[in-house]
């Protein structure tokens, strides 16, 4: 069915969607001609008004073509002056551009998104909030700029979001990024339901969608100046009325389970335990990489030397908490009270740069060597036993693949 409907059926799908694309362009294009941010935070006049109704029917028809033949919506939605803000989840696959463009919500997007030829001209329509990758503080700007919008009284469209940062199996929702909580406003959830269990939740048309607008969530004192507890709660609020559960996982840790890098980390590896406290402690993302190259530097002065919980919460510089003593047990695996340091710098080099394994090894190679710049077997098996979060591994068949000339030790070339 598949090879005859591909055939036959999905060429004639795919020239209907380009062709209502295309017929979109010209009518996007004329809108957003000559459009400043002060005529955009006034109220739409009736000819931008008659271009919104038309686009919006013209997306519909796309989504049509593309196979999705019912779209339920139930629930209002909240005017902008109501909620600035729209979460949506869970975040599963690229159909969920259709909730964007039936509300002609303004979105967070790459800034090269715009110089996309047809595409592009729709994307600056809705006003999105744009994000440069070569501007080291855009993500600072990007808090800011939703906030200010948020903060517009309804000036300004409303603007999704899907507080997942990452695409999901839609089992559960894993922990939201605080971006749309930091403002402090009123926000609406929004949840969506593909309920076509036959086909894969990534890639493949479901040819239904049950998008649902929940009451607006009004944020207590406590919430609006706590943007996680916040993020939590509504949470919270979306997996009740899915009827799914939550998890603490979050975008990283899903960066760090798929990394396709030269290890494929096993399915019981305490990696994704470790990220969670890493994150825990404070370390950010965006600034881990530093703290690695300070972390590593430290960790070679200190060669093969231990340390107790209270030496290792000076080389964090962080104060004994429960979590640094978690973090510490993870390393402790004999229980006698002291870690190598090495081990925890292999760990955080894995959760900086999941996808990036070479590079990990190559850092745990200039750890572990010795003068002459080798390792040993037992070396060798800490290294990789770390690197892949795992209490045992057998390194031997390996190790004696690579020291053909069986001199008891090799170097990271080999």
């Amino acid at each position: 069915q598949i090879a005859f409907m591909t055939l036959t059926l999905f060429p004639i799908r795919l020239f209907f969607a380009a062709f209502m694309m295309l017929l979109a362009w010209p009518f996007a294009f004329l809108a957003s001609m000559g459009s400043d941010e002060q005529e955009l935070e006034k109220p739409l006049s009736w000819w931008r008004r008659i271009v919104d109704v038309l686009l919006k029917a013209i997306m519909r028809m796309m989504w049509l073509a593309g196979g999705f033949h019912w779209i339920n919506v139930k629930g209002r939605r909240a005017l902008p002056a109501e909620a600035a803000i729209l979460t949506v989840a869970p975040h599963s696959s690229y159909f969920d551009a259709i909730p964007v463009t039936m509300t002609f919500a303004s979105i967070v997007m790459k800034a090269e998104s715009k110089d996309i030829p047809v595409w592009g001209t729709l994307i600056k329509y809705i006003r999105p909030v744009f994000v440069s990758r070569s501007d080291q503080d855009s993500r600072r700007k990007t808090v800011e700029e939703i906030k200010r919008r948020a903060q517009s009284d309804g000036k300004w469209p409303q603007i999704m979001i899907f507080p997942e940062g990452t695409c999901t199996n839609r089992s559960c929702l894993i922990t939201f990024k605080p971006g749309a909580f930091i403002p402090g406003v009123p926000v609406q959830p929004v949840v969506l339901r593909y309920p076509n269990k036959l086909v894969s939740s990534a890639c493949s048309v479901a040819g239904i969608l049950f998008m649902q607008f929940l009451p607006v969530y009004i944020p207590s004192e406590e919430e609006r100046k706590n943007p996680v507890l916040y993020a939590n709660n509504v949470r919270r609020v979306m997996a009740e009325a899915l009827g799914v559960s939550v998890t603490d996982y979050t975008f990283e840790d899903c960066q760090l389970a798929l990394a396709e890098g030269q290890l494929r980390l096993p399915s019981d590896t305490c990696l994704l335990e470790f990220a969670k406290l890493v994150r825990s402690l404070g370390l950010k993302p965006e600034t881990l990489e530093d703290d690695l190259d300070k972390y590593a530097a430290s960790a070679m002065k200190m060669k093969k030397e231990k340390v107790d919980l209270k030496e290792f919460s000076a080389y964090l510089e962080f104060p004994v908490s429960h979590t640094l003593e978690n973090m510490f047990t993870l390393f402790d695996e004999n229980e006698d009270g002291v870690i190598d340091i090495r081990e925890f710098v292999i760990a955080l080099s894995v959760v900086c740069k999941p996808s990036k394994t070479l590079e990990t090894i190559q850092l745990a190679f200039q750890l572990y060597q010795s003068e002459s710049g080798t390792i040993t077997e037992e070396d060798l098996a800490h290294i990789l036993k770390t690197a892949m979060g795992v209490s045992q591994i057998n390194v031997t068949h390996l190790f004696r693949a690579v020291d053909e000339e069986e001199k008891g030790k090799i170097t990271y070339g080999e």
